[in-house]
């Protein structure tokens, strides 16, 4: 049973059947988000997305990174400007029609495990989910799996 169903660019639509969410920044007690911090935080995001759903393959949607101070503090911090990512971290596995044309839809069927980052906390619905994971390329990366 799926939590929601996204509709994707393509037209294809894909069932979500497990999410995680997270704070982005929970935990960060002093400093401020800067780039290497938001690097590291992605790659754990994407560790735990791999460990998580060992049988899939996972893809990560490129966050946006909004810089809100424009460079113009940039030599007075020690790690560089400020860069901020949506609040919320999500971990998402989807499930869909197999991708392959030539296996039996009714035995088969296809699996991405998928991060991405977004405003609020509302799980992904129909249209209206974040036009980043509207925009993966299901052919090109889910793999196809027997039920």
């Amino acid at each position: 049973m799926t939590l929601t169903r996204v509709v994707l660019a393509s037209g294809r639509t894909i069932g979500l059947s497990h999410l995680r969410l997270s704070s982005t920044y929970g935990g960060l007690l002093e400093g401020y988000p800067h780039q290497a911090l938001n690097d590291r935080r992605v790659k754990r995001l994407l560790a735990a997305a791999t460990t998580g759903f060992p049988r899939t393959p996972t893809h990560l949607v490129p966050p946006p990174r909004e810089h809100p101070e424009d460079g113009r503090a940039d030599a007075t911090r020690p790690f560089g400007p400020v860069q901020i990512l949506p609040p919320v971290a999500c971990i998402g596995l989807f499930e869909s029609a197999p991708v392959a044309p030539d296996i039996d839809p009714v035995l088969h069927g296809s699996a991405l495990t998928i991060v991405w980052f977004q405003a609020t906390p509302q799980p992904p619905s129909g249209h209206d989910a974040d036009p980043g994971l509207r925009e993966v390329a299901w052919e090109e990366l889910a793999e196809d799996y027997e039920i």
